[in-house]
């Protein structure tokens, strides 16, 4: 996993609760890089799975909803880094729809080495259904993700989450809707 989603993860710790609180979960976790994380640099998913749990150890916040707040966080600190990935989607389901073609090969070109999950893209009139594959157990970071993007655009979509179907890979459906 990519060092910039670490450092992310402890900006987010930091701000929503303290510098301290950083280095109790990095200390309960007693991840191997002992937290020393670099935006370039690669690091094992335990890590993060493992600094979840430890912050949801001191807070009392499920490892669920740490992960979902963490994915919606992570999405609008992408907008700023990266605004040129947000100039071809004009609204929510164009920009996930185009998630594999424009913005995880562009991630490929970049970081040859990141474990991208993969996304199987349906399309409906007013619909959009993604299929999510990882080789992680990552789901509600996913939609914590999708949740963001729905807040960038500003639209009113209701997103549903489904068991994922009996496909190899598969971790969870997430079905879009556009309303009126």
């Amino acid at each position: 996993m990519k060092g910039l989603v670490f450092t992310e993860l402890m900006e987010m710790i930091e701000a929503s609760w303290s510098l301290d609180m950083v280095d109790a979960i990095i200390a309960r976790s007693k991840v191997a890089s002992g937290g020393a994380y670099t935006a370039a640099g690669a690091y094992p998913h335990e890590e993060m799975v493992a600094l979840l749990v430890a912050l949801s150890e001191e807070t009392k916040v499920p490892v669920p909803d740490l992960a979902l707040a963490f994915g919606r966080h992570l999405f609008g600190r992408f907008a700023i880094a990266y605004p040129r990935f947000f100039q071809a989607g004009t609204d929510t389901l164009q920009f996930l729809g185009g998630i594999e073609g424009n913005i995880h090969a562009e991630v490929s070109k970049l970081y040859p080495d990141a474990e991208l999950p993969t996304f199987e893209v349906d399309t409906a009139p007013g619909q959009l259904t993604l299929t999510y594959f990882s080789n992680h157990p990552s789901a509600d970071l996913a939609q914590g993700l999708i949740e963001g993007c729905i807040a960038h655009f500003g639209e009113k979509i209701t997103l549903r989450r489904e068991p994922a179907p009996q496909q190899s890979g598969a971790q969870a459906r997430f079905v879009l809707n556009q309303q009126e």
